[in-house]
């Protein structure tokens, strides 16, 4: 008759919480998000001491220099101007407005979203058909209609942006507010005679807006996709300010014959969306743990 050997149930309950632990120490995706998308922000701060180039001055007499070449490690372009030191510069300018572009949507959204899931009813209806409206055309056609309507530069593509980009928040807050409202914890704060605006603001948006986060690293990288678009199509930041779309759209060309005017910036976008998809994966990984 042979004998199974179980485990202290004790032992065994200490042994899972320990991995648990380790597990939550060591996220392999937002660790390596954080640390690529580090690198990138920290190769745009420091780029004046990465390369002693100016990423706008034009020098035909040394345009179309190949990657390697004495003073200039990934090329000049068609202008004569030094390939990385616009890539450094054009980092700096895509990256800000990337960022800054997602915050106003991302506050807007999720304020009308909690707003929306609260109160219900006509207020939730009139939201939602608003909603439904701009949801229903894709998202870069209609940023690329708003900027092109109000005019190109910096400002129009924040107001585009986010006068699109702010339902996708609002349809995410407004889902987790609607399952978050019927929480004990919800109907006790309800219950105590809290103020609305303290019972959002103070216990149900910390408890609903994670997801909000966690959009808006893959938001970052559609807003970049967007920039990077406008760019080449004329409408982005205005020249001679370096930016990746620009690079990519005056590359296009002479890509068989000089291929990395438009590479290199192309490999960027890939790389910083690459970074922000992998934070974003370990936020969702970090809070089902």
């Amino acid at each position: 008759m042979s004998a199974v050997t179980t485990a202290d149930p004790p032992a065994s309950a200490a042994a899972g919480a320990r991995r648990r632990r380790r597990r939550g120490r060591w996220n392999p995706p937002l660790i390596s998000g954080l640390v690529l998308f580090g690198l990138i922000v920290a190769c745009a701060l420091c780029a004046p001491l990465l390369t002693s180039q100016d990423p706008i001055k034009q020098n035909l007499a040394q345009a179309f220099l190949a990657p390697g070449a004495p003073g200039h490690p990934l090329g000049t372009d068609s202008f004569g101007r030094d390939v990385l030191a616009r890539m450094l510069y054009g980092a700096r300018t895509d990256l800000q407005v990337g960022v800054l572009a997602v915050v106003s949507p991302f506050l807007i959204g999720s304020l009308i979203g909690l707003v929306a899931g609260w109160f219900g009813g006509w207020i939730d209806a009139v939201i939602g058909r608003v909603v439904d409206v701009v949801i229903a055309f894709p998202f870069l056609v209609l940023v690329i209609a708003l900027v092109f309507a109000i005019g190109p530069g910096t400002t129009s593509i924040y107001v585009a942006i986010t006068l699109v980009g702010w339902v996708a928040y609002c349809r995410i807050v407004r889902g987790q507010m609607l399952v978050a409202k019927e929480q004990e914890y919800a109907m006790a704060a309800r219950a105590s005679g809290l103020p609305t605006w303290r019972i959002l603001l103070r216990h149900l948006l910390p408890n609903v807006v994670l997801q909000a986060v966690i959009f808006s690293m893959s938001d970052i990288v559609l807003t970049l996709l967007a920039i990077v678009t406008l760019g080449f199509l004329g409408l982005g930041v205005p020249p001679p300010t370096p930016d990746w779309g620009t690079m990519i759209q005056e590359g296009q060309q002479f890509i068989l014959t000089k291929w990395y005017m438009s590479t290199i910036p192309g490999l960027a976008v890939v790389i910083t969306g690459l970074a922000l998809a992998l934070i974003a994966d370990g936020i969702v990984e970090r809070a089902n743990q």
